[in-house]
């Protein structure tokens, strides 16, 4: 729905209004999808796509930090985009590295990388650790940076993480398999310590996750918005909000 300029702002500023205050998100997870889809769409270049997708992060993270919304995080590149062509890759990832230096330079959000930081290139992977290491002492909107990330090699590494730990201590492996418990995958996920996503968007249309927060988002709500990421507005993001605030969240019981 698309609303005449003066009425949108009204309807922007009743959405905002409408959302309780004991009903917001802790934790927001996006997937940022359609840059490319966007970019054809009005005959533009895959690149300036994927510039137009960077130049909306801020704007995401504004609206989330005036709702109340402490972790935002970002699902910028998969493990399986890293095997696009490099004549995409190589401009995606330069921008996905001018993005991370901007945010850091506020210094208005702390900021986390996430993913398989080694299989990217050394240059990127710099830029993220930069960017977090930055940011460490930032108080305020928590944003986890996914870069390289599947959500398949996520629980791997954090199993990998647990075997190694005890195979050092030289635990016994029928000792081990017996104590094995699920909070032994989520203290070593990358996300340990922050709240599990209560809401994931994803834009483009598209509805499935893709491997985004597999093990975080069992009791998630998902909202799925037809817009590309470039054209996600503040109102698609309070809708969003709106529709996350009004469903009853039963977590399984």
């Amino acid at each position: 729905m698309r609303l005449p300029h003066p009425l949108y702002g009204l309807y922007e500023r009743r959405l905002a209004a409408s959302l309780p205050a004991d009903r917001v998100p802790r934790h927001v997870g996006v997937i940022l999808d359609g840059n490319r889809r966007w970019a054809r769409s009005i005959g533009e270049s895959t690149a300036t796509g994927h510039q137009r997708g960077a130049d909306k992060i801020a704007d995401l993270l504004e609206w989330s930090e005036d709702i109340g919304v402490e972790v935002v995080t970002l699902w910028m590149l998969s493990t399986d985009n890293l095997e696009r062509a490099p004549e995409e890759l190589d401009p995606l990832l330069a921008i996905i590295e001018s993005a991370v230096r901007s945010l850091a330079a506020t210094r208005r959000w702390r900021l986390q990388p996430m993913g398989a930081l080694e299989l990217l290139p050394e240059h990127t992977s710099a830029a993220l650790r930069d960017a977090q290491e930055a940011t460490r002492d930032v108080v305020g909107l928590h944003v986890n940076v996914a870069v390289g990330y599947g959500g398949r090699r996520e629980i791997a590494d954090a199993v990998r993480s647990f075997l190694r730990e005890h195979a050092e201590a030289g635990t016994d492996l029928d000792e081990l398999a017996e104590a094995f418990d699920m909070e032994h995958i989520a203290e070593r996920l990358y996300t340990k310590g922050q709240p599990d996503p209560d809401l994931v968007i994803r834009t483009s249309g598209e509805q499935r996750l893709g491997g985004f927060l597999l093990w975080q988002s069992a009791h998630s709500e998902f909202y799925f918005c037809e817009a590309y990421w470039p054209d996600f507005r503040r109102v698609d993001f309070l809708r969003a909000c709106r529709a996350y605030a009004a469903r009853e969240r039963r977590l399984g019981r």
